[in-house]
This record gives structure tokens, C-alpha cells and sequence, in this order.
């Protein structure tokens, strides 16, 4: 009650008012960034993790180079569907599919763009989420085996859509006696994808795997094996018996290999920004103690009449430590609902940043993905929670017990 009482004091009355209300806000806003940046790490961590792990392999296994019959030097799979029948054997693999990849000219009149072809077979196609999926994609899937599928940004450059044809021109064509003469042929443009990464999006075909045998010269064989495994994250576990059932001479390269680097740079980042945010933190809940200092000061009279009646020192303790951790609850209640509702809102946030910037804040040829993404987790939150909590309670307990400590001859002496 009394504490309750002082922190409803006017100014006039001895309380401090306005240095609580700035100790509130300080904490609503340092709880509010807190929340909100472990919200957009961890959306940008799961998105760009889920773009790699649904339109790419988890796990690729490839040979390593050696030398075939005609004395060239090459690296394809000549056994693959043996090979991946073995591969797909291994407890925790979901799904293997051979590939032939190069990389080509896409052409239309007007138009060129460096691409990447993806040999693959149609029933395998429509088990990749990120391409095969019926809310993002364009055509009809089905009629693979008669054209091609391209990604969107492909689309875009070019210039074309579903139903329209263009050329793919790679310099391994067909060899002759005046040296090897480029293969060019055209195709029917069947299915247009989005798979959420720009990189992607900008420069993925995918052709028949027949075909694409065919058209660069990779008669009965596969460059190398996408595997689909259950837990992605573990992937790390499996190599060793993938590596034994493909067989000697294979090499394994898993999507953590390929990413690593950039998932590390994020932890590193993610780690720095936590810190930084709890220096925040601190400095906000440091303005309870100025105010619970200044309200010890102005209340020093009552402080000495309440012990003269009896109160005990742990009592008056009591009072001072509830007026400032009742500020820093409140603090961190207001900043959660605020950075909650930052995460659960972010797309017409950012939309509104984006309109009133003029549109371009956000590049996804250099972000990789195509909004700025927010993950609410509950971890996250009770982090942000205890962290605010802790920091308020403690840096309480110094301006309580000075209040409690007070002489109350000392304070009553000038009364």
C-alpha cells in the first residue's frame, strides 16, 4: 500500500512521477528492441535455412575426378541408379534423385541470361517444396517431360511466360571436324517457380532428366546424387554411412559445407546484437535507480516516522524494492506486447517503411530473400523477459537498502 501510494505521488507531494515514467518507457523500449531483433534473427535464420533446405539437397554425392574410357577426365556417376538405390538404404534418408547439371545461355529474341540447367526426373521434381509448390508456381507441372521449368526472375529477364519457348545455347555441343559446334535447342517454358531465394529464382532451369542426358552429353550417366534426409539439421550424422553405401571413389558435400560460413557469420552476429541490446537494457532500468534515489531523498521524514512506529528495516526495504521492480514489471509487460506485436505485424509494417522510403529499402539481390522476415519464439521472449526482470530487480536492491539503513534520528533531526 504505501509503496503503491508513493508511486502515484505528484511531483508536489515529494514523489517522483516524471523520472518514473521515463524509467517505464526506457524499459518498454528496451524490451520492445530486444524482442523485436531476436524476432527478425530468428525469421531470418529459419527462412534462409528453409529456402537452402526446400529447393536444394541436403546431401550431395558426387565422384571424384578420374578418367574414363576415352581418356577424358571427368567426374560422373556411370552407376547411379545402383548407387542410389544403395544411398536410399541409409536409415534417415527420405528421398535420392541422380542429376545432370550444366550451366547455359538462355535465349529469346532481344533477350539473353546465364543460367543453370538442372536435369531432373518429373517424379522427383514434385517432391522439391520450394518448386513444386501450387500457391507460388505458375503452369502445370505435370507436362515436365514436355518443356522445361524455369525460376521466376529467369522468367522475368527474359521477358517470357508459361507457354512461350526459348532457346538454351551451351558451347559443348556437338564436336566436328572444324572443332565443337554449339548445341542449341528450344523448349516450351511448362512451369515458372518461386522459390523465395533471388539467387535462385534468377538463375535455376529444370529439364527433363532424359533430355538433359541428351543435351549435354551425359549418355547413361549422372553428374552427381541429391539426397533428401529427414532431420536436415543432423545431416552431419549420416555422411559417414551415405559415403559407404555410394561406394569408393565418392565425395559428400552436405548443405551445412555449402552454407556454413554464412550460418556461422549469423551466430557471431546474432551473439554481438544480444549483447549490445542488453547493454540497452541495463542503461534503461538504470533510470530506477536515479528515481528511486530521488524518492528516498524527498520521503526521508516518512521513512523516519515509519520506523520510529516500528517498521523494521527489511520492511522499509520492502516498500522501495516493489516501487522499483513494480516499474520494471511493467516496463517489460508493456515492451513484450510491443515487440509481439512487431513479429505477428512485421509484412504491413515494413510495407509502410517501404512506402514511405519510396519502395527499394529492401534488396533481395543482396539480402538473398525477398522481405524482411520475423520468427516470435518463446525462448526468445523469455530471454528478453528474464534479462529486463533481473536487470530491474537487481539494481533495485542498492537505493532499497539505503532507504532501509536511514537513521531516523538522522532524518527527523530538521523536522
Amino acid at each position: 500500500m504505501i509503496a503503491w501510494r508513493y508511486l502515484r505521488a505528484k511531483r508536489a507531494e515529494g514523489g517522483v512521477s516524471v523520472m518514473t515514467w521515463i524509467s517505464l518507457i526506457g524499459i518498454t523500449l528496451a524490451v520492445f528492441a530486444l524482442i523485436a531483433t531476436l524476432a527478425v534473427r530468428s525469421g531470418f535464420r529459419a527462412e534462409f535455412v528453409d529456402t537452402i533446405l526446400g529447393s536444394n539437397a541436403h546431401l550431395t554425392v558426387y565422384h571424384m575426378q578420374r578418367v574414363d574410357e576415352f581418356g577424358r577426365t571427368t567426374r560422373t556417376l556411370p552407376d547411379y541408379a545402383s548407387m542410389a538405390e544403395g544411398v536410399r538404404k541409409v536409415p534417415g534418408v527420405i528421398r535420392v534423385a541422380p542429376l545432370v547439371k550444366g550451366q547455359v545461355m538462355a535465349n529469346v529474341p532481344g533477350s539473353n541470361a546465364g543460367v543453370e540447367v538442372f536435369g531432373i526426373k518429373a517424379e522427383d521434381i514434385a517432391q522439391i517444396p520450394r518448386v513444386a509448390n501450387p500457391e507460388t508456381g505458375r503452369g502445370d507441372l505435370a507436362r515436365f517431360g514436355d518443356g522445361v521449368a524455369i525460376g521466376s526472375g529467369v522468367a522475368l529477364t527474359l521477358g517470357v511466360g508459361v507457354g512461350d519457348t526459348i532457346k538454351l545455347i551451351s558451347p559443348n555441343g556437338v564436336k566436328t571436324a572444324f572443332g565443337t559446334s554449339p548445341r542449341v535447342k528450344a523448349y516450351e517454358v511448362v512451369y515458372i517457380f518461386t522459390a523465395g531465394r533471388y539467387d535462385i529464382d534468377k538463375t535455376r532451369i529444370y529439364m527433363p532428366f532424359a533430355e538433359a542426358q541428351l543435351y549435354f552429353n551425359r549418355d547413361a550417366v549422372a553428374d552427381e546424387l541429391e539426397v533428401i534426409v529427414a532431420e536436415p539439421e543432423k545431416v552431419e550424422n549420416l555422411t559417414t554411412a551415405v559415403a559407404q553405401a555410394a561406394g569408393t571413389g565418392t565425395l559428400i558435400w552436405t548443405w551445412q559445407d555449402a552454407s556454413g560460413g554464412f550460418l556461422d557469420a549469423l551466430e557471431i552476429e546474432d551473439n554481438v546484437m544480444f549483447v549490445i541490446l542488453s547493454v540497452l537494457v541495463l542503461i534503461a532500468t538504470m533510470n530506477i535507480v536515479s528515481g528511486l534515489i530521488m524518492l528516498v531523498k524527498n520521503k526521508g521524514r516518512d521513512i523516519g516516522i515509519l520506523r520510529t512506529m516500528g517498521l523494521t528495516e527489511g520492511s522499509v526495504m520492502r516498500v522501495f524494492f516493489i516501487c522499483g521492480s513494480f516499474t520494471g514489471i511493467i516496463g517489460t509487460a508493456l515492451g513484450v506486447i510491443l515487440g509481439c506485436l512487431f513479429a505477428l505485424y512485421i509484412d504491413p509494417i515494413f510495407a509502410f517503411v517501404n512506402y514511405l522510403a519510396g519502395g527499394g529499402v529492401w534488396d533481395p539481390s543482396i539480402r538473398g530473400i525477398y522481405a524482411l522476415p520475423a520468427k516470435l519464439q518463446v525462448g526468445d521472449v523469455l530471454s528478453a523477459v528474464s534479462l529486463s526482470l533481473g536487470l530491474s530487480f537487481v539494481v533495485t536492491i542498492f537505493p532499497a537498502r539505503r532507504a532501509a539503513r536511514m537513521n531516523p534520528v538522522e532524518a527527523l533531526r530538521y523536522e
